[in-house]
């Protein structure tokens, strides 16, 4: 039973890693057992990240590379060989964002955001498959609730959110005779070096936890331990699922009152 609930000697690669959701999902991994390799582009921010986490005694490797070209991944498939030898854990994490109206957007804004949320994801997936398929391992896409429903994020951010929710529904299939695994967290507004300009707007916190159940914004952690269950042996039954961690924001749709026991 224990081993179900366990990573021991699994090692994981989690985009975005150095903070924010994907450090909070790293450190989730690691508590589990697993060794994990982080990567972003900032390399002082990656050193910082795994320096700190190594005076503590975790298991933690970092590589700075740049998730959006073909060079910056080809660093990141070489790290996960000479660091880890093996990959049990893919977790796309990475992403970034541009908040406009539809029309305000030049080429150039959109080509970077589909390149970072979304086309990194892809290719990696590819990459990594024949370590995944070798360890019967997993996927998990860090989406969005954006990706089902308007929250003001900017429609580029939505359409690679939502793409990234239907890539778990194709790969699922494609990769189960594999023993792959592949599925999506949708986090609503998380506390986060990404949503803090927003999130620092009064009227629209208040406007946005009217319409959160819980009428509160989420922790990184709290996406972190979803993504984890996602890497466990005991979830190697669940695959091609798209999870909400948002406090209940996409199940509420319409509710006059502010929501009450009977």
């Amino acid at each position: 039973m224990a081993e179900r609930w366990r990573l021991d000697g699994s090692n994981a690669l989690v985009t975005g890693g150095s903070r924010g959701i994907g450090a909070a999902i790293a450190e989730e991994l690691m508590a589990l057992g697993a060794t994990v390799l982080i990567a972003a582009r900032n390399a002082d921010e990656v050193a910082a990240q795994v320096a700190q986490w190594r005076t503590r005694g975790l298991p933690a490797h970092g590589v700075a590379a740049d998730v959006t070209t073909v060079p910056g991944r080809a660093a990141i498939m070489a790290a996960v060989e000479s660091d880890l030898g093996g990959l049990h854990c893919l977790v796309n994490n990475a992403g970034t964002n541009i908040r406009k109206a539809s029309l305000e957007y030049v080429p150039d804004e959109v080509s970077g955001i589909f390149a970072a949320n979304l086309f990194s994801a892809w290719e990696l997936c590819r990459s990594a498959y024949p370590l995944l398929k070798a360890s019967r391992g997993s996927v998990v896409n860090i989406a969005s609730v954006a990706g089902s429903v308007a929250v003001r994020s900017g429609a580029p951010y939505a359409m690679t959110k939502a793409a990234l929710d239907q890539l778990p529904h194709y790969l699922a299939v494609e990769w189960a005779a594999d023993g792959i695994h592949v599925n999506a967290v949708d986090p609503g507004y998380i506390e986060t070096p990404l949503t803090r300009p927003v999130l620092s707007n009064p009227a629209f916190l208040a406007s946005y936890l009217a319409l959160t159940p819980m009428r509160r914004i989420g922790q990184p952690q709290e996406v972190a331990s979803l993504a984890a269950f996602l890497c466990l042996p005991a979830s190697a039954f669940v695959t091609g699922q798209c999870i909400a961690v948002d406090g209940g924001f996409r199940a509420l749709g319409f509710w006059p009152e502010p929501v009450k026991q009977p």
